[in-house]
């Protein structure tokens, strides 16, 4: 029987379509993925033994037709895949189906054909206990159906008679048997192993996905504590307009703001920023603001308060944390302030009409950083429209895409154009104008803001 070169590549690609395809739909179904998690019952052994036992038989008939009629089979795949997958006795079930199919055909070769075939998913099985159910990589399995191959022939010379037959079709068959099994394997094995990985990436994902929404709530969570910390809204202070701004650069973040009062004409106001960013700048942040609160009282002068609460912030600094901090106390009947200035960006005092500029500047440094500290108290009259801004350096070192900063200048330009503003209206003025400058630029730092004008 005359075969061409074109009839071996048509039956090759035949063969390898149909393991391609019945790797793929079987790998996919629920018994094949509980096998793969060795979460073994009767039925998901029972399918996969006659599938592949299926496989096996068509094996017989399904291969590579050579010039002399004989078929280089794949009768062995199936036995040793489902063996690598599923272990000795799945193994040994799809060789006694393909074997005992194989034996009753007849012929001269059927005795050691059918016992390579059982023998084949027994092997396969002993593989798997050997590798403790870890599957076979692509090579090792190509390799084993390689050396399965060359055993069958070994078994062919060994038992099949008459021998110079045996010899002629050993040697006729041995190198396509060899090659269409161990691809045919190798075929297979990539595709369970791209199985695993797809599983194992899903898996992956669904675990981040889970750490992410957990996350996300914790962080919900936090940013929504945090809140809490600052005032809900601005108190009503007889002969001032006050209003205050914060937006965190993360979920959470380490700036605050906050209106004590002291007594009935007095109220301390606070801006300060911590050292970096997210749930740590967060806890430092609402430490500082609870010692702040606890420090102050009516009997204390601004300095001394803020003293002793650096005092107990430098002791639970362990962190290498720090805050940078402006705290004042409006007088309101007297209609002046009394503050200090612990390393914050100074404040600015607007006089309306275009007139002077004062930086609420004081000798000082960041608390948490000395255990003692010496802070520098000042005092000034508030006149009727006078303007005082007190912010964070998220304001002035917003960044554009030119890598420039919002900086003081364009804060005081801003306040000016917008002075006859109420304080809440000029607050969201500064925003926008901030916002607008950095044209999309991430916030890179909080933003805070409080002002307060004299009616």
């Amino acid at each position: 029987m005359e075969v061409s070169i074109g009839d071996l590549l048509i039956d090759l690609v035949k063969t390898a379509a149909v393991i391609i395809v019945f790797a793929y739909v079987v790998t996919r179904a629920t018994f094949f993925t509980e096998i793969l998690d060795k979460r073994f019952t009767r039925r998901n052994q029972i399918i996969i033994v006659l599938l592949f036992g299926a496989l096996s038989v068509f094996g017989t008939y399904g291969g590579i037709r050579l010039p002399s009629g004989a078929i280089a089979n794949i009768r062995d795949l199936a036995p040793m895949v489902a063996g690598l997958i599923g272990g000795p006795v799945i193994g040994l079930g799809v060789g006694l189906i393909g074997g005992v199919h194989r034996y009753f055909l007849g012929g001269f070769v059927c005795l050691p054909c059918a016992l390579a075939t059982v023998i084949a998913g027994l092997m396969g099985g002993v593989i798997y206990k050997l590798r403790k159910g870890k599957l076979a990589t692509v090579w090792q399995a190509a390799l084993f159906a390689a050396l399965m191959e060359l055993f069958h022939m070994g078994l062919v010379l060994l038992i099949a008679r008459p021998y110079v037959q045996a010899v002629a079709t050993v040697k006729e068959v041995i190198l396509p048997m060899m090659g269409a099994n161990a691809g045919g394997v190798a075929i297979f094995a990539m595709i369970v192993h791209n199985l695993i990985t797809e599983r194992k990436t899903a898996a992956e994902k669904e675990k981040y996905r889970r750490e992410l929404e957990r996350r996300e709530f914790e962080a919900e969570t936090a940013r929504g504590i945090q809140q809490s910390f600052l005032p809900e809204s601005p108190p009503q202070i007889e002969g001032f307009d006050l209003a205050a701004l914060s937006l965190p650069a993360w979920e959470v973040g380490g700036d605050f703001y906050d209106f004590i009062p002291i007594s009935e004409k007095k109220w301390g106001l606070v801006i300060a920023d911590v050292s970096g960013k997210g749930i740590p700048a967060a806890l430092f942040m609402a430490l500082s603001r609870t010692l702040v609160r606890a420090n102050v009282s009516a009997n204390s002068t601004v300095s001394e308060a803020i003293q002793r609460a650096n005092h107990l912030i430098s002791e639970d600094a362990r962190s290498g944390m720090f805050v940078t901090l402006f705290y004042a106390v409006l007088d309101s009947r007297r209609r002046r302030l009394s503050y200090v200035n612990a390393g914050h960006n100074a404040p600015l005092l607007l006089k309306p009409n275009g007139g002077d500029i004062v930086l609420l500047e004081a000798k000082g440094i960041a608390l948490g950083v000395l255990d003692d500290i010496n802070l520098e108290e000042k005092m000034l009259d508030i006149a009727s429209d006078d303007i005082v801004i007190l912010y964070t350096d998220g304001v002035t070192e917003a960044i554009n895409e030119k890598e420039e900063q919002f900086g003081q200048e364009r804060l005081i330009e801003t306040i000016r154009k917008n002075i006859d503003l109420p304080a809440n209206d000029l607050i969201d003025r500064i925003k926008e104008e901030v916002t607008t400058f950095a044209c999309g630029q991430p916030q890179f730092d909080d933003f805070t803001l409080v002002a307060l004008k004299a009616n």
